[in-house]
């Protein structure tokens, strides 16, 4: 079973406060959604391998590390996740960013895809789908199904908020996936938000409604 991880760092927890505030406008919402996915994005990559290889600085010669293994893709899923991946690029600029795009059917409530881009080589990246809200679970589920059918192995799920409920739901379809939170929050209302949530992450990013 893939383990949850909620962090507790205290400048994700403080900027986490201003991002569930009604009063925080569009522009201030949007700067602390990037700059929580770039701490979330430096916890999340935490245990990536690394190798000894050898430099010459200006003093001498020296083993020093870098990355090794398989390279990074993050995969955040339209529209919500792109306001999170500024600021993993801006940790992790060679990281590949590939797109997932699904709506919600009106009818049977279930995710529906309708537009994958990804490396052409996601078969040998880690990967870290990327969404601020993991409510219902069903958007979270059906863009790992999408990259899992083209040949996705090495997965991770990161997020702002998740109601326990999506949690739940997305270790019984995924086992495999460890998931990153923020914040795990109380429980979803009867129109499926979580509560108590920061409201539409999409709307309160892009000044819609």
């Amino acid at each position: 079973m893939g383990k949850v991880h909620v962090f507790d760092h205290p400048l994700i927890q403080h900027k986490l406060s201003y991002i569930r505030d009604v009063h925080t406008g569009t522009k201030e919402f949007r700067e602390l959604v990037d700059e929580v996915g770039m701490l979330m994005a430096y916890e999340v990559t935490r245990d990536l391998e690394l190798q000894d290889v050898e430099v010459e600085t200006p003093v001498t010669k020296m083993i020093a590390k870098r990355l090794t293994g398989k390279k990074l893709a993050f995969v955040p899923i339209l529209r919500a996740g792109l306001g999170m991946t500024q600021g993993i690029l801006t940790l992790v600029p060679a990281a590949r960013i590939g797109h997932v795009g699904l709506y919600r059917d009106p009818e049977t409530l279930e995710a529906v895809e309708y537009f994958v881009k990804l490396p052409q080589d996601i078969e040998e990246r880690e990967i870290v789908v990327v969404d601020p809200m993991l409510a219902t679970g069903a958007s979270a589920i059906e863009a790992i199904n999408s990259l899992k059918k083209r040949g996705a192995k090495n997965i991770r799920f990161m997020c702002l908020i998740a109601a326990p409920e999506g949690v739940e739901k997305l270790q019984a379809a995924h086992e495999d996936v460890d998931i990153f939170i923020a914040a795990l929050d109380e429980k979803l209302d009867e129109h499926a938000y979580i509560t108590p949530g920061l409201g539409d992450a999409g709307d309160r990013l892009f000044g819609t409604k």
